[in-house]
């Protein structure tokens, strides 16, 4: 039996692993190849992130409802699984030719594509594995580091992969897509594992109407939308372009991207480790105060990034996302947990996080792209830092604290690895 919760361990963790690798794969390397490739400039760039966000926003309310009413089933993961494989044919034989065609055009399907594997894809991916690591005992952020390897793995290796060839990362994405494919099919999830007879009671019950309405009356749904609008997508909007301001910094442009593969890789690393250790400290000081903590690292990571421009400044102020992302995922999923009916956790975290997250991409990576346009990054920087602190303000005064939980985890299984 032990062998068996090993295995199934491992099949969570390489599941994150090869979604997560497509994702680091797809964010740290498309700048560049919007902006090399393709020869788009920031606004039309941003116009790409701000249709991979609308498809998002249409697509995760049903997401949510529909991974809610599965449970444990994994049709709409495979439904993801399988758009990921066409991310190579889609890039190499449609995206260029339709941003030729029209630039605005072009720009809209391809996030709109892109957004069916990511934006809107990663909310079924993080909902199920989350609910099956709940319903194997298992701790959630023990897992989902290795979706933090896999970035690690992904900044080391797409570097030298886009030089050579741009296209290469988006097959590279397919591979892992197949590999993604197999696990799914081979992982195995029995209902929720409790000794608690209420808590197995409430999971078995179904969810209804009544249930639903209750999550949007509820005051802490609205303040962890506000919060994640501060944290979470203030946090996606600064990367998207970050890698074209600290390349920019080189003379020579190559050279820059393979650093910042470099200096990603190592953050991703970092946050890995962080990722073991974050659970515990997050049950010390509570989830909502993790999630405090994590804008307050986003604003000195962005606030620094527009005073000090030194390359190895801005590599730090790089690095300090791997502290401030597992703050983030974890706070995240405790604070769910921890507050709302966890019947609905899937559709929580798809409207609560997801949902809200991608309305402000929608508006901020259009908005941001245009002032690095008119501004230059270093002034829009500054406007971003003060965006953060006011949403993280704002959502901290109106959530509740959630209750104390300890969660239990498989402690022989994670001791044993």
């Amino acid at each position: 039996m032990s062998n068996l919760k090993q295995l199934k361990f491992w099949n969570f963790g390489g599941m994150y692993y090869f979604y997560f690798m497509i994702w680091a794969l797809i964010f740290a390397f498309l700048p560049f190849w919007l902006n090399k490739t393709a020869h788009l400039d920031t606004s039309v760039s941003g116009l790409v992130f701000s249709a991979m966000a609308v498809t998002a926003l249409i697509l995760e309310p049903l997401y949510g409802l529909i991974q809610d009413k599965l449970g444990l089933k994994k049709y709409l993961f495979g439904f993801v699984v399988l758009c990921l494989l066409f991310i190579g044919p889609f890039v190499q034989f449609a995206f260029i030719p339709l941003l030729q065609i029209n630039a605005v055009f072009g720009a809209i399907v391809g996030g709109a594509f892109l957004s069916l594997c990511l934006n809107g894809g990663v909310g079924v991916v993080e909902a199920y594995i989350e609910r099956s690591t709940r319903a194997s005992n298992y701790e959630y952020g023990h897992v989902r580091l290795f979706g933090s390897l896999a970035g690690g793995t992904a900044a080391f290796i797409g570097g030298i992969m886009f030089v050579r060839n741009p296209y290469s990362i988006f097959w590279a994405c397919t591979v892992s897509a197949i590999v993604l494919g197999v696990l799914l099919w081979a992982l195995r999830v029995k209902n929720v594992d409790t000794s608690s007879e209420d808590s197995k009671e409430n999971e078995e019950t179904p969810v209804t109407k009544e249930n639903i309405m209750n999550v949007f009356k509820n005051r802490s749904f609205w303040g962890f939308c506000i919060m994640m609008i501060g944290i979470a997508t203030m946090f996606d909007v600064f990367d998207q372009q970050f890698p074209n301001y600290f390349t920019s910094f080189f003379d020579d442009a190559s050279r820059g991207e393979l650093v910042f593969s470099r200096i990603a890789s190592i953050q991703v690393f970092i946050e890995a480790g962080f990722m073991v250790l974050t659970p515990w400290f997050i049950n010390k000081i509570g989830a909502k105060n993790g999630l405090i903590l994590a804008g307050i690292i986003l604003f000195i990571r962005i606030l620094g990034s527009a005073f000090f421009t030194e390359i190895w400044m801005l590599s730090l102020w790089r690095i300090l996302a791997s502290i401030e992302m597992p703050l983030m995922l974890i706070s995240i999923m405790k604070y769910i947990t921890g507050v709302f009916d966890v019947r609905l956790s899937a559709t929580v975290y798809m409207l609560g996080f997801n949902f809200a997250k991608q309305i402000g991409i929608t508006i901020f990576s259009y908005v941001m792209g245009s002032l690095y346009k008119t501004m230059g990054f270093q002034n829009s920087y500054v406007i971003m830092s003060l965006m953060v602190i006011v949403f993280v303000t704002i959502g901290a005064l109106i959530m509740k604290s959630e209750r104390h939980q300890q969660p239990t985890v498989n402690n022989n299984l994670v001791a044993s690895r």
